[in-house]
């Protein structure tokens, strides 16, 4: 049967209007209007031509319905900045992610929740320096953020958007923190990025605060403290804030070149003008786009691992992508940037019915050596 529901995520998906997709696919927007609401259903042609235009499987639209994603739910950077359909896109996106994630988690125990729901009253400073307390971080830089998250049970996944607009959102699903990231940023952007949405997920976890800039600016403040702590940046500051130096001591915490310019400035350790005059500088040397001395892009255990042990057993990206009933490149974008060993093995039937779900076994990648 038709499932209207399924009709109305692959257009948001896609990023059309019911009038751009009408107009695709040769139907008035009332068709459409119709088809999405229930109270019509396409013929078999129609539903073919439809499926052709939004690129995804015929059988797409016969599943039942998916846990679509609430855009209440989520917590969104750079709203002011998105359009209605990028947003769409973003949220549509993450609700085919939430697929993946239930049929990742029928097959493989992952690790459970264990990020610290501290809520509003705390200053996004000191919920940095709680939560970095009671995951025994230290004052020492984070190697890597993403193998972080999984070890404490984040679900992380990529939003292979092209638009800048799109950064990332996160939300709580279950009692299940998720995370979804625009890999086609730096690496360093996709830290903060990533350091931003756990500051959602443990200020906001309540979600009975309004969207804004206000928020923003909290968990914003959270991933600067969280990724820079303070006594570990004050210690090693450098005594001469020369570009050279700047340089070496960013890449020791893996951020930015402008992130720990800011945190110097907010720490009290370099004077407004000194914070004025590097920006200007960072801004003539085209380092807010290009970013000088970058660090390596992090990767996901958790998909790295599911899709290794998934390959020997022949079961490659085409059979999950049938499972999910989409096709391989949404499966792509779904894990691009995060899962770097080859998705695609031999297709076979899928085994049905495993007796004991394998654990994957993560390395938590907390803290760097000093």
């Amino acid at each position: 049967m038709f499932n209207p529901s399924r009709l109305v995520l692959a257009r948001k998906r896609r990023g059309m209007t019911k009038r751009g997709l009408a107009e695709r696919v040769g139907l008035t927007d009332r068709s459409i209007t119709a088809f999405e609401s229930g109270a019509a259903e396409p013929s078999d042609p129609t539903l073919l031509r439809i499926a052709e235009v939004l690129t995804f499987p015929v059988s797409f639209f016969s599943a039942s319905d998916l846990e679509e994603i609430s855009e209440a739910a989520a917590s969104f950077r750079s709203l002011s900045k998105m359009t209605a359909a990028q947003r769409n896109a973003a949220v549509a996106a993450g609700t085919l992610a939430v697929a993946l994630d239930d049929w990742i988690t029928e097959r493989f125990r992952l690790p459970p929740p264990d990020v610290p729901k501290l809520g509003p009253h705390l200053d996004p400073e000191t919920a940095a320096e709680a939560a970095r307390a009671e995951w025994g971080l230290g004052e020492r830089p984070i190697k890597n953020l993403v193998h972080l998250l999984e070890a404490r049970g984040v679900r992380v996944f990529s939003l292979a958007e092209q638009s800048r607009e799109v950064d990332a959102f996160s939300l709580w699903r279950n009692g299940t923190p998720y995370a979804f990231l625009n890999t086609q940023k730096s690496a360093e952007h996709s830290r903060m990025d990533a350091a931003h949405e756990l500051g959602h997920l443990v200020m906001h976890s309540h979600h009975d605060l309004p969207q804004g800039r206000e928020v923003e600016r909290e968990a914003q403040a959270f991933a600067s403290a969280f990724l820079m702590p303070r006594a570990g940046v004050v210690a090693s500051a450098p005594r001469f804030a020369s570009l050279k130096e700047l340089y070496r001591h960013k890449q020791h915490w893996r951020t930015s070149l402008a992130a720990y310019v800011y945190r110097l400035h907010v720490l009290g350790l370099i004077t407004e003008w000194q914070y004025r005059t590097l920006n200007v500088e960072i801004s003539k040397r085209g380092y807010r786009t290009r970013e000088p001395h970058g660090v390596g892009r992090e990767t996901s255990q958790v998909l790295n691992k599911v899709f290794s042990a998934l390959r020997t057993e022949g079961i490659g990206k085409a059979d999950v992508a049938a499972a999910l009933r989409i096709e391989s490149a949404d499966l792509d974008e779904l894990v691009f940037g995060l899962a770097i060993v080859p998705v695609t093995g031999k297709a076979q039937k899928r085994q049905q019915g495993h007796s004991r779900r394998p654990a994957l076994r993560l390395v938590d990648g907390g803290a760097a050596s000093a």
